[in-house]
């Protein structure tokens, strides 16, 4: 193939006229000169399935005979190994635009385009029709924390299994098992929405699973013996710390509900009148009915002339408006004697739940009670 036809004084030297021209450099460069007297560099070529194209290299002079002579010869090279360097040069101009995209996108606080933390942005709005507020903000908060330090600036096609990996690590050491569990999960729905949405074509987190001890499980003590809960009870009677926790620990083993929902009993959801408390229920999402028995609602009587004004049935001995600390009914059964291994606040509702099914009362209607209700039309 012949090459460097000309000298840098001949393509110096060429004058415009009416029409286009080129001067052939050889191997398909050349240097179209306009009418208007703007110079510029060509590279015609043909791949080995005879598509014909052509690049520009720029004008002349600021790009010279030799850089040019250069850039072809790079180019012929791409084409002897099968490359088409017309699709190198759409590449590289992607790959600035897209830098120049997510620059802009991280000054106004925007994920890079395509990354983990743009793709998990997309799946959290997927599924928040799903799910509560409440759960939705905390499944984001656990992304962002623990997943988004490394993996958020991350294009979601070059995620490999020992970077998820690297994000659970420190959860396992720690023995934060549950956490890693959820984290996991979470990760690999994200890469199940990458798929079938073409972002991605694996999901790196399956093979991370096995890596993740099984969580142990856990417990809450509780007293299931009769006597042993008798005494429970009359201890909890003569317990002398303040007026509003009195009331609170006497109320709790009369409900089975769960402590979160207990201490933020709410006065707008207590109806005096019906015998019914109608609280919210967050961990299911459903409202649910107490019936309050008479003993139930002796105490919310007798409480009612002190917090009846307010918000909380239970608020916080502090004043600031907000419902009683989630210690507050386990410091009080440690004073009393009963510490974590013998009985928890959760615990009254395996009490009730123990004791009411060796009884012979319906399993469907403790269940009920307990605020297990299936989540099902009927």
């Amino acid at each position: 193939m012949a090459l460097n036809f000309n000298k840098d004084a001949v393509y110096r030297a060429a004058k415009p006229k009416d029409k286009d021209y080129s001067i052939s450099d050889g191997g398909g460069l050349a240097l179209k000169v306009k009418p208007d007297g703007t110079k510029r560099w060509t590279f015609f070529y043909r791949l080995r399935d005879g598509t014909k194209n052509y690049l520009g290299f720029g004008e002349y002079p600021a790009t010279t005979l030799e850089n040019a002579r250069r850039k072809a010869e790079e180019a012929r090279q791409q084409i002897a190994e099968g490359i088409d360097p017309g699709e190198i040069r759409r590449q590289e101009k992607a790959a600035k635009q897209l830098a120049k995209q997510n620059q802009d996108r991280q000054k106004e606080g925007l994920p890079i385009l395509d990354s983990f933390a743009d793709i998990t942005r997309q799946w959290l709005a997927s599924i928040a029709h799903l799910t509560t507020a409440t759960t939705h903000a905390k499944k984001t908060s656990r992304i962002e924390r623990l997943a988004f330090p490394l993996l958020g600036d991350k294009p979601i096609k070059e995620i490999k299994s020992a970077d998820v990996l690297a994000v659970l690590k420190p959860m396992i050491d720690k023995q934060q098992l549950e956490t890693a569990h959820r984290l996991h999960a979470e990760i690999s729905s994200i890469f199940a929405y990458a798929i079938v949405h073409n972002f991605t074509d694996y999901d790196p987190a399956q093979p991370v699973a096995k890596q993740i001890p099984a969580q142990k499980v856990r417990h809450r003590a509780a007293i299931i013996d009769p006597k042993q809960v008798g005494q429970l009870l009359r201890d909890i009677y003569a317990y002398q710390g303040t007026y509003v926790v009195q009331m609170a620990l006497r109320l709790s083993p009369l409900l089975f509900q769960r402590p979160g929902e207990i201490r933020q009993m709410l006065w707008d959801d207590v109806d005096l009148v019906a015998e019914e408390w109608r609280p919210y229920i967050s961990k299911t999402d459903f409202h649910h009915i107490v019936p309050l028995s008479r003993h139930a609602l002796e105490i919310l009587e007798a409480i009612q002339p002190l917090t009846g004004d307010g918000q909380y049935v239970f608020p916080s001995s502090r004043g600031d408006g907000r419902p009683m600390s989630n210690n507050t009914i386990r410091t009080a059964l440690i004073t009393l004697g009963y510490d974590s291994t013998i009985q928890t606040a959760h615990g009254f509702r395996t009490i009730a739940s123990t004791l009411l099914n060796e009884q012979g009362w319906s399993p469907d209607a403790i269940e009920r009670r307990l605020a297990h209700a299936p989540r099902d039309q009927v």
